[in-house]
């Protein structure tokens, strides 16, 4: 990989979240996009976007119609691409992974038609944004590129499933080079459904606390340049890290919850070290999926537990969603950067928000920020509906 583009909370760009993420620090604070007052829960890890965007490709007027979930994902395609140092390709394939794209382009939609049914302006031009695979086209106008796109919404794994259809895309020998990534923007919709299931929590974020009592969501994008490891020798490129190892998995157990014993995020961990040719033994850190929600918690340990065996005992392991907040379809494209972060600069991302460990963790949690001599990271992402996907990324020399 040779550019990485991050929008979170922690702010826009590698500098800023790296300390963020290094530190540990909760972004969660009141949301003020929309109404919650009719919610249990008030709090998110909402992103300050700035006034303006890069400047790209892409004509001022329709730059200036870009929702917040197209707007996040070119700010942190832009890093990415400028990073990485590329120019305009007639064959650049490009995954993206979300799951609620342009929402609020359709919550608008929704409540002009209702508010205003004789009106229609503006409606088509909503309507024709809302697609994500039009967030797509505009991600390729704004760099001047052309090539095959997948959009990806595999619930919360979306993100992890865009990089790793495009590694294996790379390999397939089909392209030299893809762009991947995932995104999602704080909807009304969203947050009011996951309020109604009762998962977010009302107490905070805790990731595998024996008192954990539900996620909280934040919002997000990030952006990854793949291309072969010639491409980048050959060129002189700074290779932030390799993409060596990934499986896609699906649990057929429940539509939210997950199997107890973690059987598909235990084949999905095994899969992944298969295709990378490495053993659990040689993973120095575990981004885990990590909701704070009582049974994916418990589901994840087991299976992180099973995979691991003896290695376990001294495995750190993270949730950065303690954080940023649980990024849907953009997780696993945000934690897959975390942990290009942890191991270009060696150090362990902190839940300090952790106060007492769940007795399943047969691993060491990681609870303070910490130094680590670090080569291979594993990151999981498990989804609703059992959607999971497992990364694994190591160390360029």
């Amino acid at each position: 990989m040779t550019g990485a583009g991050i929008v979170t909370a922690y702010g826009l760009g590698w500098s800023v979240n790296a300390a963020g993420f290094r530190s540990g620090r909760t972004t969660f604070r009141p949301v003020t996009l929309f109404d919650v007052s009719r919610q249990r829960s008030k709090l998110a890890a909402q992103v300050d976007l700035p006034d303006t965007l890069p400047a790209t490709r892409l004509p001022a007027r329709q730059a200036a119609r870009l929702d917040r979930a197209s707007r996040t994902l070119l700010l942190a395609a832009d890093e990415a691409w400028r990073q990485a140092g590329w120019e305009a390709t007639e064959n650049l394939p490009l995954v993206l992974g979300t799951t609620s794209g342009g929402m609020l382009l359709g919550e608008d939609y929704f409540k002009r038609a209702v508010g205003f049914p004789a009106s229609h302006r503006g409606q088509p031009t909503r309507a024709l944004h809302y697609q994500p695979q039009t967030q797509g086209r505009i991600l390729a106008e704004a760099f001047g590129f052309q090539g095959p796109m997948w959009i990806i919404a595999n619930a919360c794994a979306s993100g992890g499933n865009a990089l790793g259809q495009a590694w294996e895309f790379i390999r397939g020998g089909r392209s030299t080079r893809a762009l991947a990534g995932g995104y999602d923007a704080l909807t009304q919709l969203v947050f009011a459904g996951f309020d109604a299931l009762q998962s977010i929590s009302p107490t905070g974020c805790r990731p595998f606390d024996a008192h954990r009592d539900g996620l909280s969501v934040g919002e997000g994008a990030a952006v990854v340049a793949l291309e072969t490891l010639d491409s980048a020798l050959g060129r002189g490129a700074d290779i932030l890290g390799e993409l060596i190892g990934y499986s896609s998995t699906i649990d057929h157990h429940h539509l939210t919850q997950p199997h107890p014993d973690g059987d598909a995020g235990l084949t999905a961990m095994s899969r992944a070290c298969d295709s990378a040719r490495i053993n659990p033994a040689d993973v120095d850190y575990v981004n885990a999926h990590g909701t704070g929600t009582p049974l994916n918690d418990q589901s994840e340990a087991a299976a992180i537990n099973r995979w691991a065996g003896s290695r376990a005992a001294t495995l750190p392991v993270s949730s950065t969603k303690a954080g940023i907040g649980h990024l849907l379809g953009g997780a696993g494209a945000v934690e897959a950067v975390v942990c290009l972060m942890a191991l270009r600069e060696q150090w362990l991302p902190p839940e300090i928000s952790l106060e007492t460990p769940d007795p399943i963790c047969r691993f060491p949690l990681v609870r303070q920020p910490t130094d680590a001599r670090l080569r291979v990271a594993l990151s999981n992402s498990l989804g609703f509906g059992g959607a999971n996907a497992t990364l694994i990324f190591r160390q360029f020399p």
